[in-house]
């Protein structure tokens, strides 16, 4: 995919080109390991209303997204019932789409499960990290071999929203892979954190 000269010149993935408040989410938060459980949360119900959509969009709106959903809590959000949707779909800061918004209140109701059974979404999620050895050149795929079992075993969970395109999106954004390119100057930090970020159990 290549690079463009960010704003100090240095390279940065080429699609930090597509929007100025890219840069900043690709230099601190894209590709960086995380292990916060209302964070990981929050990034997979966003690429699930990114769903045929743009980045973009969803960035901008974030900040309403997390007042909507009461911060991404992920106990108080499966605590939400009919009204709530209602009043969501009434939310013009937020994408209103029914069936997206369903979707959240139920992968909260399902989030609990899953730590329930697992003991934290991270320890669920990160058990699915690839080898890196095995991984192609960065930002050549939509999909993984990963990311499509993650997906498959996520429906069989019961979420919703979470086809392996979505999921690959929330593996790269959540640091399961380093998928900067090779010459992004931000490819050499994010392997620094993965080196240091102790994997959740």
């Amino acid at each position: 995919m290549g690079t463009v000269p960010g704003p100090d010149g240095r390279p940065r993935c080429r699609w930090c080109a597509a929007a100025p408040e890219f840069f900043h989410y690709h230099d601190t938060e894209w590709g960086f390991p995380v292990d916060d459980d209302r964070r990981l949360f929050e990034k997979i119900c966003l690429e699930g209303f990114q769903s045929g959509l743009s980045w973009r969009t969803i960035l901008a709106k974030r900040e309403n997204f997390r007042a909507a959903f009461a911060g991404f809590d992920f106990h108080r959000v499966a605590r939400f019932g009919a009204s709530d949707v209602e009043r969501l779909l009434a939310d013009e800061g937020i994408v209103r789409h029914r069936g997206k918004i369903e979707a959240t209140l139920h992968n909260a109701r399902m989030a609990e499960e899953m730590v329930a059974r697992e003991g934290s979404l991270a320890a669920y999620f990160w058990r699915h990290e690839p080898d890196p050895t095995q991984l192609p050149p960065p930002q050549t795929q939509s999909t993984s071999a990963t990311s499509l079992a993650l997906s498959k075993d996520l429906k069989r969970r019961g979420w919703k929203f979470v086809g392996p395109t979505t999921v690959y999106a929330f593996m790269q954004a959540m640091g399961l892979v380093n998928d900067h390119a090779s010459d992004c100057v931000t490819r050499a930090a994010v392997a620094r954190a993965r080196l240091a970020f102790k994997r959740p159990v």
